[in-house]
């Protein structure tokens, strides 16, 4: 009898905390409303008329817009700032489940059929642009598969929520602005310009930006559309490859055996040495085969996405470039094996492993850079994300220590740091 009066005791408390916190909430709501607003009519549409966005425009895109607080990354009303415990973004979980070999298969069994039926287009953006055929449509295929994403949500909804609500509100603001410039350039209706939950657009899923900057008109109707039309498409993440500094002749990287004399603690694109010296170090593709002659005299970096827990490889400044594109090792990665893949590549050879006490959230690694910060390291943005940088200044804790190298956050290692 006790123990059921305690439970109706419970629930009638809790009732009553949700009627108390009902119109908090829907006051919170109706704040968010109002600054949203503020912010669209003070702040946006004057500095898109400054851009030469006219009101018939603005009225299309902003008009009887709302926020969408269901988007990952918002610092909402009475948010502590701290950074999210789970990773929203696929690129930046788990490596093993980012490197499915079935979804890695089946996309790759998919680009060797589309390279075969757009093999003439391909011939021309490769000679174009000096990106291979492989390596765009390899980007193609992850960033919307191929064009057949469903690709949903409302442009200027996402934008114009994260200008205002997310943690890098200049960034997206810029990003609305651009997107507004597009729709009123009359490369795509207002009504008609959806995106990912980023604000990413069309089939290669750039940025408003990027898109102003770098889509192209391949197909010569006038138009660059990177929606509908595939040439424009493919062309389009060439010109951005090469455009950031793609080198032709050049691959993206090797699957390679690091042994422990070549530190995983030296690993990152600041870290340059030839790839005849990393093969004078003990670096050797997992193959069998010698690194190509073209290469050995370039640069070369040891590239350890999972530490020791994972496959290693030497990546070339490619690799880098691909990084460009989504700043993620895991994307960039995906996208150089898959190209490979459909060149009739074998999966990778060593596996990836879970690590000692399983995985950390992002939260668990945020707070263990700053306690790697506290001592002295450097761990790039302290963000929850483990970066080349904070790999390696893990494995230069753990060697300072006495620890075996493995460049990669462990419950263990954070229990270590405190």
């Amino acid at each position: 009898m006790t123990m059921i009066r305690r439970s109706w005791l419970s629930a009638a408390a809790v009732a009553a905390l949700l009627l108390v916190s009902a119109p908090a909430a829907q006051a919170q709501s109706a704040d968010v409303q109002r600054s949203f607003r503020a912010f669209l009519d003070r702040d946006i549409r004057p500095a898109a008329r400054a851009q030469g966005v006219p009101d018939s425009v603005l009225d299309d895109a902003l008009g009887g817009l709302t926020p969408d607080m269901s988007l990952p990354d918002l610092v909402k009303p009475g948010d502590d700032g701290a950074v999210a415990e789970f990773n929203a973004q696929a690129e930046f979980k788990s490596p093993a489940a980012y490197m499915s070999e079935k979804a890695l298969a089946g996309t790759a069994a998919r680009g060797r059929a589309l390279l075969a039926e757009h093999r003439a287009v391909l011939a021309r953006i490769e000679a174009a642009y000096g990106v291979p055929a492989p390596i765009v449509v390899a980007i193609w295929g992850r960033e919307s598969a191929f064009g057949t994403a469903d690709i949903r949500h409302d442009a200027f909804r996402v934008l114009a929520t994260k200008a205002h609500l997310s943690r890098r509100k200049a960034m997206f603001r810029e990003e609305l602005l651009a997107a507004l410039r597009i729709a009123a350039e009359g490369h795509l209706p207002a009504s008609k310009m959806r995106s990912s939950w980023a604000g990413a657009l069309g089939q290669p899923q750039f940025m408003p930006t990027k898109y102003l900057q770098l889509a192209v008109d391949f197909d010569g109707d006038g138009r660059k559309d990177i929606w509908d039309s595939v040439p424009d498409a493919l062309a389009s993440i060439a010109n951005y490859l090469r455009q950031s500094g793609w080198q032709p002749g050049r691959d993206w990287g090797f699957e390679a055996t690091i042994p422990a004399g070549l530190s995983c603690a030296t690993e990152g694109p600041d870290v340059s040495r030839t790839i005849r010296q990393l093969v004078s170090a003990g670096a050797a593709r997992v193959s069998g085969r010698p690194f190509p002659e073209r290469e050995l005299a370039g640069t070369g970096h040891v590239l350890m996405p999972a530490g020791r827990f994972g496959p290693a490889f030497v990546a070339t400044p490619n690799f880098y470039v691909i990084k460009a594109y989504n700043n993620s090792d895991l994307y960039a990665l995906f996208v150089g094996h898959l190209a490979d893949r459909m060149a009739g590549a074998k999966p990778f050879r060593a596996p990836w492993q879970t690590p000692p006490g399983g995985a950390m959230t992002r939260g668990d690694v945020y707070r263990m850079q700053q306690r790697l910060v506290a001592l002295g390291y450097d761990v790039g943005s302290v963000d929850g994300l483990a970066g080349f940088k904070t790999r390696r200044s893990i494995g230069a804790f753990e060697a300072k220590s006495g620890r075996p190298e493995t460049c990669w956050p462990t419950p263990a290692l954070a229990r270590s740091l405190g």
